[in-house]
């Protein structure tokens, strides 16, 4: 016992109550054998022995309430881990071991819970501690396995996997983590070659299956949600890919990948804010000059973003023609034009007034190489002084329209939008 070799005390102390079954000293040694294996059933019965042979034995008192308590931690611990309270299983272990210190049963169950937390160098500590000491436990040979498929390393975690199946062939939970990652490891390489010949849509539901197959893999499913958020933003289903970005940051929050990703997504859905917010995040972790970039562009985009959007008044995209510029010009001022809303409500006629003159501010931009480069560039053209004092949107718009300075009106003919405009 004093060389913590408890098996072999066990051995000796079974037989010496064999051969004298009265014997206090070897009931008691039995017990404290069976209390440092872990057994507290048998410890209990051992020390009860004793009290039998001598109630008032204050040291088999003593270690009976002591193997009472270990039975009790051991029935906790086999409760929460049903609920999946892996923090308290450690919890529950940490105490029995303090009283059962060499029992490999419990520093497995220890180590299994801590590798499902994540927390896998302690997981690997303790599973390669008992190895040392037995290099076929088939549960420490498990866990050590475990931990290198929740840490994504599929191929060696299947060998150790093996390797306990050949030490114990109906190792039911090594059986099912092998199973686990090799189908795990196929799905994810069928979805990964789907996405390489650009089979968008069957690389999004291969890699859906894969997210299926085990949701305690946190390393790996993380890759598999961002790698079906690339496949969603190829699919245009923006929303659904920043939502698996989302999924992937909640299991690994330090999955700089996943950030990019989302960003861009934010950028795509002009949702700037958010993608600042993402940059910043990704550059405070790598400080590269290409993240600084992406700063820089999604902080830009941001201050445009507060400024009037001339592109959204007109209704063209960014990359409009100036041809095109010009007809969504004539379009909206026709349709925005006061005369047009003469006998509308006062309010009414206010918002038009309000629209039309936007339509002037952004034609006059947008046709203007030089204040376009400079609106396109982020500066607010307001806030230069390009609208202050003479600027008036009727100006533009009987400049537009040939440049007759008379009077006008809008006569609306039969038909649907068929306006007729009239110079006086």
């Amino acid at each position: 016992m004093m060389l913590s070799r408890f098996r072999e005390a066990l051995e000796d102390s079974q037989q010496a109550v064999r051969l004298d079954d009265c014997f206090m000293k070897g009931h008691l040694r039995e017990g404290k054998c069976h209390m440092s294996l872990g057994n507290g059933m048998a410890a209990s019965r051992c020390f009860q022995k004793v009290l039998e042979l001598d109630p008032n034995n204050k040291e088999a008192k003593q270690e009976k309430k002591n193997a009472a308590v270990l039975l009790e931690y051991e029935k906790m611990a086999d409760f929460s881990f049903e609920k999946r309270d892996f923090r308290k299983v450690v919890y529950c272990m940490d105490r029995a071991l303090a009283l059962a210190s060499t029992c490999h049963r419990f520093k497995i169950h220890k180590a299994e819970c801590l590798a499902l937390l994540g927390r896998y160098p302690e997981a690997q500590s303790v599973a390669s501690d008992i190895l040392r000491l037995d290099s076929t436990n088939a549960d420490a040979l498990y866990v050590r396995g475990l931990c290198l498929y929740y840490e994504d390393c599929i191929d060696k975690a299947v060998q150790f996997f093996v390797q306990a199946l050949r030490m114990a062939p109906d190792h039911e939970k090594a059986r099912l983590a092998c199973r686990n990652a090799k189908a795990l490891k196929a799905k994810k390489e069928e979805g990964n070659q789907a996405f390489k010949i650009y089979n968008y849509e069957s690389a999004y539901v291969l890699y859906t299956e894969a997210l299926a197959i085990d949701p305690n893999n946190i390393k790996t499913n993380a890759k598999l949600y961002c790698n079906r958020a690339t496949a969603g933003a190829k699919l245009k289903k923006l929303n659904q890919a920043i939502e698996d970005c989302t999924s992937a940051i909640r299991l690994d929050d330090t999955y700089i990948k996943a950030y990019l990703r989302r960003a861009q997504c934010y950028m795509d859905t002009e949702q700037y804010e958010e993608a600042v917010r993402d940059y910043e995040k990704v550059y405070q972790t790598e400080k590269t000059s290409d993240h600084k970039h992406l700063l820089k562009t999604a902080q830009m985009e941001l201050k445009k973003s507060k400024r009037k959007d001339y592109y959204k008044v007109l209704g063209v995209g960014k990359n409009a023609t100036e041809d095109e510029i010009k007809k969504a010009y004539r379009k909206r001022a026709l349709m925005h034009h006061p005369d047009r809303h003469s006998g509308a409500t006062p309010e009414v006629q206010k918002e038009e007034e309000k629209k039309f003159k936007e339509v002037g501010e952004a034609f006059t931009v947008l046709s203007d190489p030089k204040k376009k480069m400079r609106y396109d560039n982020g500066h607010d053209l307001e806030d230069d002084g390009c609208f202050e004092g003479d600027f008036d949107a009727n100006n533009i718009f009987r400049a537009f329209f040939g440049g007759h300075g008379g009077g006008y009106s809008f006569d609306s003919s039969p038909g649907p939008g068929n306006f007729f405009f009239q110079f006086g």
